[in-house]
This record gives C-alpha cells, structure tokens and sequence, in this order.
C-alpha cells in the first residue's frame, strides 16, 4: 500500500498568533495529518509597498489594502517558528513551512528536511536556485503554471542540487472552482516529468481531494482552519477540523482500496463463489445411459459443481447414472 502523505496548509491562518499556530499544530495532528506547514516570510522581502491584494484577499478580508498592510497582520517572527518546530515534535506530528523569500530559505534550513515551494514561486528563479543549493527533497505547486514554467523550475531544481522532486497540480483560486480543477493534469505531469504527482486543493469540501487520492495522488495538501469565520484573507477557503478529519479518514480508506494490480479472488469473496456461481445440473430428471442435450441440462445455483464453461464438453456424453431434477451433473 502506497501511503498519501496528507499536509495541512495552516498557512498564515493563525493571523500571526503563535498560540493560535500552536492549536493549529495540535488539530491537525488530531485529525490525522502527516503534516502541519506554514508561511515564513520577511515582509520588507516579500512584497513591495506597490504590490495591491488579490480578487479573493479583497472579497474574503472585505478591505481595500495593499499586501504589505494585510500581510503585516498575518505573518510570525522567525523566534516564533523556532517555539513552533519545537513544538510540533513535542506532540508527534511534522512541522512545515514554505519559505517566500531567500533569508527565510536560509532560517529553516536546519529546521525541516524537505521544502514546499508554492506556486508562486514557480518563476522565481534566485529562490529555486537557494533551494536547489540545499540538495533537498521538494515539492512543487504548479498553479497558475504553463507546462513550459514548470519544465524550466524542474530543470533550476535539478540542475542547483534537487535529488527528488514531487509536483502538485493546483489551481489558485479560493475557493477554486470546480470546473476549472481539472484533476488529469496530474497524470500529464506524471507522464512529462517521470515524477510523484499530487495535488494542493483550494476547492470547497472534500470530495476533490478524494477524488485525487483516487486518482495516484501521492501528496494532498489542504489549507485548514480553527474557525472559517476568523477574519483573514484564507479562512473561506479552508477546512474545519472536522472536515479535515474526515477527508484524512476517507483518504486512508481510499489507500486501502486501491490495493494491488494483480486481478485475482480475494480471500473476502472465495467464499462467497458457490453461492453466486452456477453449476450445470438436470433440466429433469435423466436416466442412466441417456445423452446430455440442452434438453435434460441447465445451468442453476449453487457453483460447486462442473462449471458451465464446461457446456460443449459435457453436452453428448452419456449419463453415467440416473440422475434427478436440480442435481448436479458427473461426469
């Protein structure tokens, strides 16, 4: 069996509360993720004064601001995330944080074995090249991506020191709408780059992310949230915890289900075989040193008899004894 890794995207859903990021950490655990990731960023880095919010910031915050006012509100301090590493080992689960700028590559470099670069970073090749240079594991949102982006991102990558890649399809809205997922890019990106697909999910619901993991995904990341009524530019488009523990729940189950390639009875439904199979018996009854036709033969319940693939043998053989009406035939 195949393990999903399953992330819970905190992101800044905190809204720059390290207690807050601390229940956060605790939920996701609860709820049976792999992972709790968040955000580090140095504001004056990451954004210019010049830099407005997106549709959704705008429609989920209510305001008119640009990203620096809003993102000053939701971001951590590096002290802060070095308590909540710790913390995240102490109560068992893997913490996380994609980094948006180079200095905060550098801070959690020795803080976490792997990296989640997002999909906004995608053409952001100084950044690539500071991951690449780690020589660690990534994965790598492709929202917002033409396939020739993300062919030039993978080629930074691998070419700075990337030794193992997974891609993630994504669509960057939130919420993302339905009918612009289009969850078979992830076995286009299977197919173009040879790699380990998954799919970071900004719908509503569960049912998307379900349908990935039943797809091959090999990673679901899902933004989620305490409370969906907290003020922030994210919290509409995520996860209760509630939620989040039943798409955990149902990804486990789809695990299980996927099973083997190998087509062949398994040990639940063996049993089972003699009652829905059929075996060929007698039409009615038959005398000992009668020809089987399909006048004295038909095929009835239960199996445990010659099986009706046998038909055209069995047809024109002489009945070795009498036999009666239902019973099953010998030969």
């Amino acid at each position: 069996m195949e393990r999903i890794l399953i992330i819970a995207e905190a992101g800044v859903n905190h809204n720059g509360n390290l207690e807050t990021a601390k229940q956060l950490a605790m939920a996701a655990k609860e709820c049976g993720a792999d992972i709790v990731k968040f955000q580090t960023a140095r504001l004056d880095s990451l954004v210019s004064k010049y830099a407005g919010t997106a549709e959704y910031q705008k429609r989920n915050t209510g305001k008119e601001e640009s990203q620096k006012e809003m993102l000053k509100k939701l971001l951590l301090s590096f002290e802060d995330f070095i308590e909540l590493a710790d913390y995240c080992r102490e109560i068992g689960i893997q913490f996380l944080s994609t980094p948006f700028d180079i200095e905060s590559i550098r801070f959690l470099d020795n803080m976490q074995d792997i990296w989640k670069v997002p999909s906004g970073e995608i053409t952001n090749y100084p950044y690539l090249v500071e991951i690449g240079k780690t020589k660690k594991k990534v994965i790598l949102s492709t929202g917002m991506s033409t396939m020739k982006e993300v062919h030039e991102a993978v080629d930074t990558l691998k070419s700075t020191g990337t030794p193992e890649l997974t891609l993630l399809h994504c669509t960057t809205e939130y919420p993302a709408p339905v009918k612009e997922v289009n969850l078979n890019v992830m076995d286009t990106l299977r197919s173009e780059f040879g790699c380990p697909v998954g799919y970071s999910d900004h719908t509503q619901g569960i049912e998307i992310s379900l349908a990935a993991a039943a797809m091959g995904a090999s990673v679901i990341e899902k933004h989620f949230t305490l409370d969906r009524n907290m003020p922030g530019p994210d919290h509409k488009a995520s996860l209760e915890p509630d939620a989040l523990k039943r798409l955990a729940e149902g990804i486990r189950k789809i695990e299980l289900a996927k099973g083997t390639h190998v087509k062949e009875p398994v040990l639940s439904e063996i049993k089972n075989r003699d009652a829905a199979r059929k075996s060929i018996v007698a039409l009615r009854n038959i005398t000992k040193g009668e020809r089987f036709s399909v006048h004295n033969l038909t095929t009835k319940r239960p199996g445990n008899g010659i099986s009706p693939m046998m038909w055209n043998e069995v047809i024109g053989q002489e009945a070795n004894r009498d036999f009666e009406e239902d019973e099953l035939i010998e030969i």
